[in-house]
């Protein structure tokens, strides 16, 4: 039957109306492009990853998309890709731990950045006065647990310690930030034991400073370190054939070659991380006033087989590593 002049026309209309309608209707359901640059590999970075992944995919689905790059450990490749975030004009950039966070910070004023696995953002940041908000365009989640609890830990389950030694990557200021104040909390507190710091500037050095760190100390402290965790396996195989203890500032590196932490939960502020976004995003809340967050939950970990290993009785308060 063939359709008159008047009705092709309205058909036609129609037609154009509801393509117009779902143009409109799309343009108004924003899809967001997030990169995220994570600065090494281990559990911990993924898990913050993950956590801050979710939370967003929790609240938008389809609607937003992730650039996630890892750089390897390597500072240069993390510029290399926040450069790239900064080209692809993505709408918000995730930096996974410090180095990471530092490139972020130095390459945009203008895209909002939120830092997380970021242990302390005054040092980071290089800052004189810190009261808990940048003020720029930059935010995010710390996961500094109490270093003096975790001073506390090292002399509760080590007491007749005579020598402790902080491990460390110098090129990290988070860690020469919880290294500094992890001395402070264990002189401060009446420790006896001499205490030193044995620092390595990348994983080309590492075997060779905890071998010299394993021959002169009673006991190991690792701060929440970048390159030690992931390298983690390295400290094990020199530390733990050595009858040495190592404690850790979290609980995936304690894992592979501690005794007991003081542990965050690494998805948990990831995720936290990741409402902050939601927030800046969808609510368009000011990132220049968003003070930075820090994980609410601290846990005490072992790990049994290694305790008893070395005759170490751990208190109660305690949860096996799982």
């Amino acid at each position: 039957m063939k359709m008159s002049t008047k009705k092709m026309a309205l058909t036609g209309f129609a037609a154009a109306m509801a393509v117009s309608a779902g143009m409109t209707a799309y343009a108004k359901e924003e899809v967001y492009k997030i990169g995220v640059c994570e600065q090494s590999q281990h559990l911990a970075i993924s898990q913050a990853t993950e956590g801050f992944k979710d939370a967003l995919i929790e609240k938008f689905g389809e609607r937003v998309s992730f650039d996630v790059q890892n750089a390897g450990g390597d500072l240069s490749n993390c510029t290399m890709i926040i450069n790239s975030f900064i080209s692809e004009n993505v709408d918000l950039i995730m930096a996974n731990a410090t180095n990471a966070f530092q490139a972020a910070v130095a390459g945009t004023a203008d895209i909002p950045i939120l830092g997380t696995s970021v242990t302390d953002y005054a040092a980071a940041l290089d800052l004189d006065e810190w009261t808990g908000i940048v003020g720029t365009n930059v935010s995010g989640t710390s996961d500094c647990a109490p270093l003096s609890e975790q001073a506390d830990m090292i002399m509760e389950l080590l007491p007749d310690a005579k020598s402790i030694g902080i491990l460390y990557c110098s090129a990290e200021p988070n860690s020469v930030y919880q290294a500094a104040i992890i001395e402070d909390c264990l002189t401060e507190s009446g420790c006896a034991a001499e205490i030193k710091q044995y620092t390595f500037t990348d994983t080309n050095d590492i075997a060779s400073v905890v071998t010299n760190a394993a021959e002169k100390c009673d006991v190991i402290y690792i701060p929440t370190d970048n390159t030690a965790a992931s390298n983690a396996e390295i400290i094990n195989n020199i530390c733990e054939p050595a009858g040495i203890p190592v404690i850790t500032g979290e609980e995936n590196t304690c894992k592979v070659c501690g005794i007991a932490t003081l542990t965050i939960d690494y998805y948990e502020l990831g995720y936290e991380t990741g409402e902050m976004a939601v927030e800046i995003l969808e609510n368009k809340a000011d990132i220049s006033e968003m003070p930075v967050q820090y994980a609410g939950n601290v846990t005490k970990k072992y790990v049994p087989e290694r305790c008893e290993t070395l005759g170490i009785t751990v208190p109660d308060g305690y949860e096996a590593v799982s």
